[in-house]
């Protein structure tokens, strides 16, 4: 052994100066090339969470948004309905504005009901406004990446909006509970869109209106590795506002499309018109 290292160290040596920085590069590139396949090897081997099946639609769960109100999906509740499908509304703890954890809370003892009385595999969890960013807690941290089939949101800022950010400024101490952890600065998105924003687990979508006025910027509904959708890619011309969203014609097309039994796809321009 010892002989074979002096030859090759010979070999080395014996190379021209530029053939021994590209031996040298090479050998640096095959290390990096070595780390990096062990990296994504131990992250798949670690994961722990298989993907959820997609082929059989369970109960769909609808979360609201800031303030839990429950009204504002009722349109939503009556569509999924008329469709076939199982579809409550959860109701989120205290009057909905506190911390967004507590609500991932109230989902997770929701969905489990849910399948307790289904016998089902997995359910959908549409969320409304801040609801969307309850379910991604969910999924993310209180089981839900173990029992989500799809998660789509509807106007969520996934990324916060200036409207707490300003809320914040304009009146110290006001804006607590929900309102603080929806800042685009806030501990808990940061903590959030760290690294995957779309764990594995369920598929997810969000649909979101440029002309939104709550979530601002409207962008901040978009996640990476989720299907996004903005109305206005379909309807050019729809001026749909945040509070509108649930009960828009086209969201509601859009939300039974891409919860049902397909995977889901983008649509096209003829379900506009379909629509309105």
């Amino acid at each position: 052994m010892l002989a074979r290292v002096a030859q090759d160290g010979y070999v080395f040596a014996a190379l021209s100066p530029a053939r021994r920085r590209f031996v040298m590069l090479m050998a640096a590139m095959a290390a990096v090339v070595v780390v990096v396949v062990t990296i994504v090897v131990i992250g798949r081997a670690t994961s722990g969470v298989e993907p959820v099946p997609q082929g059989s639609p369970g109960p769909v769960l609808l979360v609201p948004g800031y303030g839990g109100s429950l009204r504002s999906l009722e349109p939503l509740v009556a569509r999924l309905r008329a469709e076939g499908r199982d579809a409550s509304i959860v109701a989120l703890a205290g009057d909905g504005t506190g911390d967004l954890h507590q609500q991932a809370q109230v989902l997770q003892d929701a969905a489990q009901a849910a399948l307790s009385r289904t016998g089902a595999a997995s359910v959908d969890v549409i969320g409304y406004s801040a609801g969307g960013v309850v379910a991604r807690l969910w999924v993310r941290d209180f089981g839900g990446a173990q029992i989500a089939r799809r998660v789509l949101t509807i106007g969520s800022p996934h990324h916060g909006t200036s409207v707490a950010e300003l809320a914040s400024e304009a009146v110290p101490g006001l804006c607590t509970g929900a309102c603080e952890q929806l800042n685009p600065d806030s501990d808990l998105l940061r903590m959030l869109n760290a690294g995957d924003e779309t764990p594995e687990g369920p598929r997810f979508v969000s649909i979101w209106s440029t002309a939104d006025e709550l979530v601002t910027p409207p962008a901040s509904s978009e996640l990476e590795g989720a299907l996004n959708l903005s109305v206005q890619s379909l309807c050019p011309t729809s001026q749909v506002l945040h509070r509108a969203l649930p009960a828009d014609p086209l969201v509601l097309s859009l939300v039974v499309l891409e919860i049902g039994p397909a995977l889901p796809a983008v649509p096209t321009s003829a379900d506009c018109r379909v629509a309105s």
